[in-house]
C-alpha cells in the first residue's frame, strides 16, 4: 500500500499522463472549475477547512477486488484528517464505485498494461473534495440503463446522485481518470 499526501503547490506541468499522474495540490478538473468561482451562500461552519484551503493524497490500488475496501477507508481517513467527516459516507460510496468500475473494467481493458497501477487521489480546495481515479484502460464510462433483472450498471448514477459533480478524461498515451466533486 502506497500513500502520498501534499499540502504544498507543485510547479505546473504541461500534460499529464497515466504513468505519472500525481495531481498538484492545486489540481482541479477543467470541467468544474465553475464551482471554484461559484459564491459561496454562507461562511464556512465552525471545523471545516477554511476558503483558501487546499491539500491532497493518493493511494495506489493493488489490482485486487479487496483494494475497495482498503481505497473507502483511505478516502474516508483522509476526510476525517481534513475535518470534513460529513463528507466521510457519500465520498465512500463514490470511491467505492468508482475504484470497483476502475479494477473491474479499466484493468480488464488494458490487459497488456496490467502491471500499472490504479490510483486514488483525493484533492481539497476550500469545501469541496475532488475524488478522481485513473487506470491504464481505453474504455469511456458510461451511464447504463440495465433491466430490472441485471445485476450492477448502477454505479455511475450513484455517482451522478451524490456528487455536484462528476466527469472523465484520456490520459496520454493511454488510460483514463473519472472524478467527482463532492461539496462539505
Amino acid at each position: 500500500m502506497i500513500c502520498v499526501q501534499s499540502a504544498h503547490i507543485a510547479p505546473p506541468r504541461p500534460a499529464w499522463t497515466a504513468l505519472d499522474w500525481w495531481p498538484p495540490v492545486g489540481w482541479w478538473p477543467d470541467p468544474a472549475r465553475d464551482l471554484l468561482t461559484a459564491p459561496s451562500s454562507s461562511p464556512a461552519p465552525s471545523g471545516l477547512p477554511a476558503a483558501g484551503s487546499a491539500a491532497s493524497a493518493t493511494f495506489v490500488l493493488p489490482p485486487h477486488a479487496e483494494s475497495v475496501h482498503s481505497a473507502r477507508s483511505f478516502a474516508t481517513g483522509t476526510l476525517s484528517g481534513w475535518r470534513l467527516d460529513d463528507l466521510g459516507e457519500n465520498m465512500g460510496i463514490v470511491v467505492s464505485e468508482l475504484a470497483t468500475n476502475a479494477i473491474r473494467h479499466g484493468l480488464r481493458l488494458a490487459a497488456d498494461r496490467t502491471r500499472e497501477p490504479v490510483r486514488l487521489s483525493l484533492i481539497r480546495r476550500d469545501r469541496m473534495v475532488v475524488c478522481a481515479l485513473n487506470d491504464p484502460g481505453a474504455g469511456s464510462p458510461t451511464l447504463r440503463d440495465p433491466s430490472p433483472l441485471e445485476v450492477g450498471g448502477l454505479g455511475l448514477h450513484i455517482v451522478e446522485s451524490l456528487s455536484v459533480r462528476w466527469g472523465w478524461a484520456p490520459l496520454a498515451p493511454y488510460g483514463k481518470i473519472v472524478w467527482a466533486v463532492l461539496r462539505a
